[in-house]
């Protein structure tokens, strides 16, 4: 018995495949079947038939038509941002939000616009430079009080880095790093709507407080003061005036930080939104009052044992002196010197040195610092816990008169 070659009996099947499909279609066409017919068993077209109808169909619906290609819409430019259809598909998003233990009253697409800046997509509809000049004021706001009511001592600079220490673009910049907050490597609508979005660019949008000053123009040339009171009036909320674009290699580390810092002030945002004030407030003090800041370290006296002279004379104590407490090695190499401050029969501080003068200005300064950063506690009460239903009448804190220079 002969073999038959598969490549003989496919080409064998396909012609009379064909032809019965022909002949079929011919006797289809050629027949006039009667209405009973019609309604017992509709004319069935063949498989091939029909595979072949649809692939020719679907060949000529390809073929460009230069008529209709003259009427059709251009193609759409891409979007500088995800749009918010997508937030609910993002599995880094979803992660992100039962991270920082979000309510569910706040829905994934609003967090997905807190991680667009400005600076990524200009439209305010989109980005999130209204959620963030909101949550930058509550930020603001609760940790000025906290500051206030805990050292009401504090010189103004000290309390203008205070804040800066606790709410300035480094901090809430490594704040949205322990988030665990990601950035993309460019924005656009591609992009997994749960990383940040941003350029190093200017937004050109004004989501700060501040004043421009009339002397801005020639502050360069002519370097004019800026006193402490002109500071709180014109300047923003940490006492610095409003600086032009930045540019140079400096300018992508700063709109970084202001990014990161952006898109925590936005979260603090959607919280109020969407869940209320109290919401916020405790929000605020769980992950920025929270952290641990040695304020002591801020200070820096340029002529100690003057200010220590006028701060007691304007409180009325007696004059400071000077005093050695102890000495050891003053013969040797390295001596150690301990001298007290006192006021009458009351020591105020008490500081140590390589010979007397270092170490009666070290007692002066730990003095001056052991008034500034008096505190009548930790649990201090603030203004906004008048707000809470049921809250004791308002006990006034103390109010200190100001510092001496």
């Amino acid at each position: 018995m002969k073999r038959v070659r598969l490549q003989r009996w496919g080409g064998q099947l396909v012609p009379a495949r064909s032809g019965a499909v022909v002949r079929c279609s011919a006797a289809t066409a050629t027949a006039t079947p009667t209405p009973t017919a019609t309604a017992k068993a509709a004319p069935r077209q063949p498989f091939f038939a029909s595979s072949l109808h649809r692939r020719y169909a679907s060949s000529a619906a390809a073929v460009p038509n230069p008529v209709d290609d003259l009427s059709a819409e251009p193609p759409r430019p891409p979007l500088p941002s995800p749009p918010p259809q997508r937030a609910a598909g993002s599995a880094k998003l979803a992660a992100l939000h039962a991270r920082l233990s979000l309510s569910n009253k706040i829905p994934l697409e609003t967090l997905a616009r807190a991680l667009v800046v400005p600076s990524a997509d200009v439209n305010a509809s989109f980005n999130n430079s209204n959620l963030a000049f909101l949550g930058s004021t509550f930020i603001n706001y609760h940790v000025l009080e906290y500051l206030a009511v805990k050292w009401p001592r504090l010189p103004m600079t000290i309390l203008y880095e205070a804040l800066r220490a606790y709410a300035g673009k480094e901090s809430l910049h490594q704040i949205a790093r322990r988030w665990g907050v990601e950035a993309a490597a460019a924005p656009g609508e591609e992009v997994d709507p749960g990383l940040l979005q941003w350029k190093p660019e200017a937004s050109g949008l004004q989501t700060r407080w501040g004043y421009v000053r009339a002397e801005a123009a020639h502050a360069q040339q002519f370097k004019a003061r800026r006193g402490i009171s002109s500071r709180v009036v014109m300047d923003d909320e940490f006492g610095d005036t409003l600086q032009a674009p930045k540019t140079g290699p400096e300018a992508t580390k700063y709109y970084q930080d202001e990014a990161y810092c952006s898109f925590v002030q936005a979260v603090v945002g959607s919280i109020y939104t969407h869940c209320g004030r109290e919401a916020t407030r405790d929000f605020i003090q769980s992950h920025i009052l929270s952290r641990q800041i040695d304020l002591s370290s801020m200070f820096q006296f340029q002529l100690p044992t003057r200010e220590l002279a006028m701060l007691c004379a304007r409180e009325g104590f007696s004059s400071p002196i000077a005093r050695l407490e102890s000495e050891t090695g003053r013969l040797s190499r390295t001596p150690v010197f301990v001298v007290g401050i006192y006021s009458g029969q009351e020591k105020l501080g008490e500081g140590s040195g390589p010979n007397l003068n270092i170490a009666r200005w070290k007692a002066s300064m730990n003095a001056l610092k052991a008034w500034y950063m008096y505190t009548p506690g930790n649990k201090v009460r603030v203004p906004s816990d008048m707000f809470e239903e049921g809250a004791k009448p308002w006990k006034a804190p103390h109010i200190d008169i100001g510092e001496i220079i």
